[in-house]
């Protein structure tokens, strides 16, 4: 019997800007924006490390950095130059709009035109309580035990994703004192990256399948 793709992920739902793995665990993702350190001066680039590391000092819990490269899409733009291309009536500027156009094509082609994105991904787990880290039967999450096993209940996932929020704005806390910005992705966003994370090939060339009304929670 064969199974299906589903059944090989690790999460078993993405809803209301949060991953369920099948462990019963969450996990958010926030995007971060980059910094040119090396433009920065000495002043700023030892103020920028002082607040990394004391951000870094703060974590009770742990966080993965994940950097994505790709090439840079501008699928867009190589329309727009064929546009001008076959509306040039000049022969002299058609040619070098079409050369240009090749330049362009052949340094995207070699991986010369790259992109980054910088994420940070928070973690939940369900057996998590305040001062503790360990699974508890009663109290601010009781009932755990019982549900460790089947469906996590909806009330049980709300109390974890508050939780879970709350550690995020921490983390985004603590980036932005180092002088960037973040931002929470929500459901569509994570889709749309585990799908690229997957199929980047398409991705680099702006292609993303339609996601349905009702995934996106």
């Amino acid at each position: 019997m064969r199974s299906s793709t589903q059944s090989f992920l690790q999460f078993s739902q993405i809803k209301e800007g949060v991953i369920v793995l099948r462990a019963h665990s969450l996990r958010g993702i926030l995007m971060v924006s980059s910094v040119n350190f090396d433009l920065k001066s000495e002043v700023e680039q030892n103020a920028i490390i002082y607040q990394f590391q004391n951000f870094l000092n703060s974590l009770d819990f742990s966080c993965q950095i994940v950097i994505q490269s790709r090439r840079l899409n501008i699928t867009g733009y190589f329309d727009k130059l064929k546009e001008m291309e076959s509306k040039q009536k000049n022969e002299l500027l058609k040619i070098q709009t079409a050369e240009y156009r090749k330049f362009i094509q052949s340094m995207v082609g070699e991986g010369i035109i790259m992109t980054k994105q910088f994420f940070v991904v928070v973690p939940y787990t369900l057996g998590e309580v305040e001062g503790g880290g360990k699974a508890s039967s009663s109290g601010g999450f009781g009932g755990i035990k019982a549900q460790m096993g089947g469906a996590m209940s909806e009330e049980l996932f709300n109390r974890c994703r508050t939780q879970l929020f709350q550690r995020m704005e921490f983390v985004a806390l603590g980036l932005r004192r180092c002088s960037l910005s973040v931002m929470p992705l929500t459901t569509p966003e994570i889709i749309e990256l585990l799908w690229a994370w997957h199929h980047p090939k398409e991705a680099e060339v702006g292609y993303y399948p339609e996601i349905l009304p009702e995934l996106v929670k």
